[in-house]
């Protein structure tokens, strides 16, 4: 979301929309992962079953980042990529946000559990208290602690793959799991660099982990990140269990999409130094995109249609 000091004040809607923080939605899409890998993405009646999974869990991450933002105005107003949001600026109240932020928790719950009831799983519904009470910990306490904070980050996307498994029915394998923990873990420390070079610009530090941290530590744990998170997809793609699941041996075709994602990542946040939200990056880098798209299509193609 855009600075809202451009001269004019924004809309009412324009400044509880940021407060949603709707553009980080697009972290909920590992929930579809599992019955994409699973081959069971083009089933209507899982997608169907997945879809209010999905919706509780962008309705809970709102609420979620509507409390971090409350816990963390003083450090925000501090930070020149944050001060302009909506609590930090003044702009919204903190007593209307916190409303809203229970308000959509309580729908995001009773999302959940309608869905685990209907699908007959309940411990779908364990998995949302689970991924509250640890983002409220992390909003809390664990933020300022170094790597500890960024592998609480990574354990909430695997999370939401869990939820994906259960909703849709699928199996996850273990190589899925170390993959998007790994990966989930290096897009957090490519963030935390971030915040250091801002810090060590500005002189002033914007976060008490990063206490924790320097640029030599974070640009080696990335590349092992980095390194493992490949080495990771190619045995999974050549693993005799996918191959006999599939009926192919072609996926590790899809694997030069995965070492350019990672490559271009690397160089957005080492070269050009623009990695502070991962999902922005996505949203506004075009190679990025098109590496994801290379990737998905190619994927698509070797499973759903060899």
């Amino acid at each position: 979301m855009p600075p809202y000091n451009n001269g004019q004040s924004p809309s009412r809607w324009r400044l509880y929309a940021a407060l949603l923080r709707p553009h980080q939605y697009l972290k909920n899409l590992f929930i579809f992962l599992p019955a994409f890998f699973g081959a069971r993405i083009t089933q209507a009646n899982t997608v169907l079953r997945v879809i209010p999974v999905f919706i509780a869990f962008c309705l809970l991450a709102s609420a979620v980042y509507i409390f971090n933002d409350i816990c963390d105005i003083e450090e925000d107003r501090n930070d020149p990529r944050k001060r302009d949001r909506p609590l930090a600026s003044g702009q919204v109240k903190v007593f209307p946000a916190a409303v809203i932020a229970v308000g959509l928790a309580a729908a995001a719950m009773a999302v959940a559990y309608r869905s685990s009831v209907s699908l007959g799983a309940r411990e779908l519904m364990g998995l949302f208290p689970l991924y509250l009470a640890l983002n409220v910990s992390y909003s809390l306490q664990i933020k300022h602690y170094a790597i500890a904070d960024v592998v609480l980050i990574a354990t909430g996307f695997v999370i939401r793959l869990f939820a994906g498994a259960v909703s849709s029915g699928v199996r996850l394998s273990m190589w899925i799991i170390f993959m998007t923990f790994l990966l989930a873990l290096f897009l957090a420390l490519s963030k935390r660099r971030n915040d250091v070079v801002i810090s060590t610009a500005d002189s002033k530090r914007v976060r008490r982990s990063m206490d924790g941290y320097n640029l030599e530590f974070l640009n080696a744990a990335m590349v092992i990140m980095a390194s493992v998170v490949v080495v990771s997809y190619i045995m999974y793609a050549v693993s005799p269990e996918v191959i006999t699941k599939f009926r192919t041996d072609k996926l590790y075709l899809t694997t030069i999409f995965v070492v350019l994602g990672i490559l271009r990542y690397l160089q957005i946040t080492l070269v050009t130094e623009d990695c502070g939200s991962p999902t922005l990056v996505l949203l506004k880098d075009r190679i990025l995109q098109l590496i994801v798209a290379g990737w998905f299509l190619s994927f698509t193609l070797i499973l759903y249609w060899r």
